[in-house]
C-alpha cells in the first residue's frame, strides 16, 4: 500500500490545535491532529449540498451564495455547475492555508473554481461575514466543521447556537435558505433551526454517491 505523505501543516486561528495535509497517491486527506476532516475520494455529501442550495434558489435571476468553509472545494465547484452565470458567490474561510493548498498541492481538485469571475475570497471567519449586512444572501451554505456539533474550533458554536441562527435569517434574502452539512444527525439543532423562525427540512446522504457514511443535511428556509 502507498504510504501517507506529510504534505503540510497549518495553525487553526485561535485554536491550539493544528491541520495536517496528507496525501497518498492522488487520495489527499485533511486532518485535525490525527483525525480526518476530509477526504478527497468523499465529495458525495458536499456536492449534495450545492445542488439542494441551488434547487432552493433556482427562481433568483442573481443568486447570492454565501459558502462558509472552502474545505477540498466539492461545494463550490458544484455550485458553480448549477449557477448561472449571474450568480455572485463568495467563499469564506478563516485558514489562509488551506485556501494555499488549493491553489497548490490540491489545484487537480479546486479545477480552477478559485479563477470563476463569479468568486470571490474572504479569509475570515464565515460568523463575521454573516453579521455584516442583513439581507444581503440568497443561500448561505455551511460546511464548517463536524456541523452543529463541533471538532474544530470552538468558537463556531457561534454559528449554531441562538444568537448565530438568528443572524442567519436576518441575512438572507426573503426565501432564502440556510443549508448546513453535519457528520451526523443532531435533534437539538433541528429544533433550534425551528424555534429560530426557520421552515425546517432534514436531508440524509451519502458521502461517497450511494455508498460511504450518512451525513445530514439541514435545508432551513426564510
Amino acid at each position: 500500500m502507498i504510504p501517507w505523505e506529510h504534505l503540510d501543516t497549518a495553525a487553526i486561528p485561535g485554536e491550539a490545535g493544528t491541520l495536517r495535509l496528507m496525501r497518498r497517491g492522488t487520495e489527499y486527506s485533511i486532518q485535525l491532529d490525527r483525525n480526518e476532516l476530509m477526504n478527497s475520494r468523499l465529495s458525495g455529501s458536499e456536492e449534495a449540498l450545492a445542488r439542494l442550495s441551488a434547487e432552493r434558489v433556482a427562481g433568483a435571476r442573481a443568486p447570492r451564495v454565501l459558502i462558509g468553509g472552502y474545505g477540498m472545494g466539492f461545494t463550490l465547484r458544484a455550485a458553480l455547475s448549477l449557477m448561472p452565470e449571474t450568480a455572485q458567490v463568495t467563499v469564506a474561510e478563516i485558514v489562509p492555508a488551506v485556501l494555499a493548498w488549493a491553489r497548490g498541492p490540491m489545484a487537480e481538485l479546486t479545477g480552477g473554481s478559485l479563477d470563476d469571475p463569479r468568486v470571490s475570497i474572504r479569509e475570515a471567519d464565515v460568523a463575521a461575514v454573516i453579521r455584516e449586512r442583513p439581507g444581503a444572501w440568497d443561500a448561505i451554505l455551511l460546511d464548517v466543521d463536524n456541523g452543529p456539533d463541533g471538532l474544530t474550533r470552538t468558537e463556531n458554536d457561534r454559528l449554531y447556537d441562538a444568537a448565530g441562527l438568528g443572524a442567519a435569517r436576518a441575512a438572507l434574502r426573503p426565501k432564502g435558505v440556510l443549508a448546513v452539512w453535519s457528520a451526523h444527525p443532531d435533534a437539538a439543532f433541528t429544533r433550534r433551526l425551528g424555534q429560530a423562525g426557520f421552515s425546517v427540512e432534514e436531508v440524509a446522504t451519502r458521502a461517497r454517491g450511494k455508498r460511504g457514511a450518512r451525513h445530514v443535511i439541514w435545508l432551513a428556509g426564510r
